[in-house]
């Protein structure tokens, strides 16, 4: 393989072993940097000066006390939104343009002190509320793919950056499939952790000093082998908790396809699917079958899914709203005012949810506590969910108008791009985690990914999961033309 294609494993042994250097690969990838991301824009901030001098002080470390840690110097880039010393982090807001990072966020940190040696930063939508990466700033991504289609988002250049091999590594965000569908769209792995378990200071919106509801951070890579060690090095309590808490997730409930048990849930009338994504999806349930995984079609938790969407969607919109300006939030207030109370409508919920009374935001969360208490019990039978991470491959760029009333077309007929927010918040609102694995390419040549929803906490479970089905059906294959 190529190099650049190369796992962040594969490239840190290799510094290790003297077979490259810290140095050299960096040059590399800053090489295909400027040769490939004018077409694809996912790289938006890039520190080559300060990137060669942190990558010649890891050879000099290396050559003199050996390797710093697991990632030693290996060359990364993250979202743009985390903060990194001498960088802004806009979320794509033009206001935000000047939002130069005066410390690093918790989780670049213990990146940086695990060895890797950060270039560069990447593409986001504005706000990051959006699986197509754009905003006035930094202009669109494209997906490596099909430079006419989106990456995803809200990390649509971290997982562009990834296909292209135009970095080793990289760390997401997400709250509504950030980190998932991106990884989906473009044929890389993903990790949506458990919520709470990797430190937000530094990524949360400027300003801002509590945790949203849903929102994690979490690695992406092209190996599922990365995603396991990124996590072991992210994950982790921080701040005030640091005093006395302390984080052991569990090891993986199995080390072999076959003593896997899992339900699959390809399907759902919250989400009209395209034919193209289910059928690679299904051959892929097939093949893990004939691996020896025990599946069981249609399993699912005992919830009613309507609830479930309604649900994430009031506590989604609910923490995403809360940072709106005052006229704005006025204007969710006065249009839910009118709202007819069984419209279900998307903009409807987000109206009703930017103007929630507290009693109401504390009713959806009981409502999502038994909807935790459900998902416990099916993983007493169950050791994952496999299910769809949106309802079609990459589609075409379309900017046009408000995300609400976007559509998407699914097998020919337009549907609204903002019903794949089922898929997202399905495992999101009752905070599992969600591993998004490459599982092939459509009818069409575009890359799919499965979801492996794990049981809380068992984030591993999950990310072996995909390592084996990996091992068995393949993963990551680079898009053509990027040799």
């Amino acid at each position: 393989m190529n190099t650049a294609f190369a796992s962040a494993i594969e490239l840190a042994r290799g510094v290790r072993d003297g077979e490259t250097s810290a140095r050299d690969l960096l040059e590399m990838y800053l090489d295909r940097v400027a040769r490939f991301n004018p077409a694809i824009n996912a790289v938006v901030e890039e520190l080559a000066d300060s990137a060669r001098a942190q990558a010649d002080a890891a050879d000099a470390e290396l050559a003199a006390s050996g390797p710093r840690g697991p990632l030693h110097g290996v060359p990364m880039t993250i979202k743009e939104a985390f903060d990194l010393v001498g960088t802004p982090s806009t979320w794509g807001m033009p206001a935000l343009r000047d939002n130069m990072a005066e410390t690093n966020a918790v989780a670049v940190e213990r990146l940086i002190a695990a060895g890797a040696v950060i270039f560069g930063k990447t593409n986001v939508p504005l706000l990051l509320a959006d699986w197509q990466s754009f905003n006035e700033i930094h202009g669109t991504c494209n997906n490596p793919w099909d430079l006419e289609r989106v990456p995803g988002g809200s990390s649509g250049g971290s997982a562009a950056a990834l296909a292209a091999g135009l970095t080793g590594l990289e760390l997401g965000s997400d709250i509504g499939a950030s980190i998932r569908n991106p990884a989906h769209y473009c044929g890389v792995f993903g990790h949506k952790p458990s919520y709470g378990i990797v430190p937000l200071e530094g990524q949360r919106y400027p300003g801002s000093v509590n945790d949203p509801d849903i929102a994690v951070a979490g690695p992406m890579a092209r190996s599922a082998a990365d995603l396991a060690l990124s996590l072991d090095i992210l994950a982790g309590v921080s701040g005030d908790d640091d005093a006395g808490w302390r984080l052991e997730l569990p090891k993986p409930r199995n080390t072999e396809l076959s003593d896997f048990k899992v339900g699959v849930m390809l399907s759902d009338p919250n989400c009209v699917q395209d034919s193209e994504l289910t059928d690679q999806l299904q051959a892929t349930i097939d093949a893990l079958a004939k691996a020896g995984v025990k599946v069981d079609d249609g399993a699912k938790p005992a919830i009613d899914t309507t609830e479930s969407h309604r649900i994430y969607l009031t506590l989604l919109r609910a923490a995403t709203t809360a940072r709106l300006p005052r006229a704005a939030f006025e204007q969710h207030l006065a249009a839910a005012a009118v709202r007819d109370a069984e419209d279900f409508s998307y903009l409807a919920m987000v109206d009703r949810a930017a103007a929630l009374y507290h009693r109401d935001w504390i009713a959806a969360n009981e409502a999502r506590g038994r909807l935790r208490r459900a998902w416990a019990a099916f993983f007493e039978d169950y050791d994952l969910l496999l299910c769809p991470v949106a309802a079609s491959a990459a589609f075409p760029h379309n900017q046009e108008g408000l995300r609400g009333e976007r559509t998407i077309l699914i097998d020919g007929e337009p549907q609204l791009d903002v019903d794949q927010l089922f898929w997202a918040g399905l495992s999101g609102v009752v905070f599992l985690p969600g591993t998004s694995a490459p599982a092939g390419l459509t009818r069409s040549g575009l890359p799919v990914g499965l979801q492996i929803v794990a049981p809380y906490l068992e984030d591993h479970t999950g990310i072996e999961f995909a390592r084996l089905m990996e091992l068995e059906i393949g993963g990551f294959q680079p898009p053509p033309g990027y040799e």
